[in-house]
């Protein structure tokens, strides 16, 4: 490469490329979530590319970072193998199909354009319900004091592969899905896994299911260098960086901002494909109706949460906060005692099951 050819590769388009990698890097560093669903969009919005090549991008540079993210956990014993061994042999053939299947449907550059965006804001409202799923899973294991912690459980082997199916195939065509979507499922099938069990396994099966996806996307679309590279650049020490912010940050405040940015997002992607049901034209988008659509996202979903909470027996605001539900591992023992807020009623277990007679804690609103 010369030097004026590379002078011209360097553009702003690099440079803005790269931030956006840093700044998701340091996301996914420090939540674990969020990498194509955050990384896709982005990168769509940002105008580099056509989206076919924005999803080839993404996926080439996750098969990197999280390669790395892999080793750590596998060096530190954290993945459970043979549970992430069932994941892959569902999700890396429906991953190399997948870009094919979306090929084959679509007759033309714009047609498959449009397609894609469709896909992928469906798969960001997706990832931001599953966010939602894992709360409510862990409330109702909360409030019937049924988790019992087992990193070692008994596979299941048709129900894992059937996950890494759907997975596979929502990864390959829409670059989301490999942390978050997948993440909640393993979570319904194995409900004693704990926090870094469940990462370091959905970091382990999720490096082969990316690479065969990117793998089948670069066979298809090619690999745009001037992304990938500024792309891989940023997120790397992104993801370094905000591993090592996580002990000193509280990660739910994020998590739960990740999900207003990812339905926003989904949305949004939604109403540039000219999704009918939104109105909008082809490659359009309302800001009014995302601006919206976050609004409604703050405002209401506290709200909807605490008719849940209610629903279940516990009052609209206190323990256990969305804080406490956010670790898969806690459990209604860690409440007992607790003394502070107003209201507070140490003696009563939010474990108990509904009907019984007995209040929780008032604490903070969740």
């Amino acid at each position: 490469m010369d030097a004026l050819t590379l002078v011209d590769w360097i553009t702003w388009s690099f440079f803005s490329v790269m931030i956006a990698g840093f700044v998701v890097g340091i996301v996914v560093g420090l939540t674990g979530m969020g990498g194509g669903a955050l990384m896709t969009p982005a990168l769509i919005f940002l105008g580099v590319g056509d989206t076919a090549t924005v999803v080839t991008a993404d996926l080439t540079a996750a098969a990197v970072y999280k390669t790395g993210g892999a080793i750590v956990h596998k060096r530190e014993g954290s993945p459970n193998m043979q549970l992430a061994k069932w994941l892959i042999l569902g999700s890396v053939p429906t991953a190399l199909l997948g870009p094919y299947l979306v090929s084959w449907f679509t007759d033309s550059p714009d047609h498959l354009d449009k397609t894609l965006k469709l896909c992928i804001g469906f798969a960001l409202l997706l990832a931001a319900a599953t966010y939602a799923g894992r709360l409510y899973l862990n409330l109702l294991r909360v409030r019937r004091g049924t988790f019992v912690g087992d990193d070692d459980p008994k596979i299941r082997p048709l129900p894992t592969f059937l996950v890494g199916v759907a997975g596979g195939l929502l990864v390959g065509i829409t670059s989301v899905g490999s942390g978050s979507v997948i993440m909640i499922c393993l979570l319904m099938l194995y409900p004693g896994l704990s926090a870094v069990k469940l990462v370091g396994t959905d970091l382990v099966q999720a490096v082969p299911l990316v690479l065969a996806a990117a793998i089948s996307n670069i066979a298809i679309h090619g690999l745009d260098w001037g992304i990938t590279v500024p792309l891989v650049l940023g997120s790397v020490p992104g993801t370094i960086l905000g591993s090592k912010l996580a002990p000193r940050i509280r990660q739910s405040f994020i998590r739960r901002g990740i999900v207003v940015v990812l339905t926003m997002s989904g949305i949004a992607l939604l109403d540039k494909a000219g999704w009918a049901p939104l109105g909008a034209g082809a490659d359009e988008t309302n800001p009014m109706l995302v601006a919206y659509v976050g609004i409604a996202m703050v405002v209401l979903v506290p709200l909807v949460w605490g008719v849940i909470r209610r629903s279940v027996g516990l009052p609209m605001m206190g323990a256990p906060t969305v804080e406490e539900l956010d670790v898969p591992e806690f459990h209604p023992e860690s409440l007992r005692g607790r003394g502070a807020g107003a209201g507070a009623a140490p003696q009563r277990d939010v474990g108990r099951e509904p009907g019984h007679d007995g209040g929780s804690d008032a604490g903070n609103h969740p």
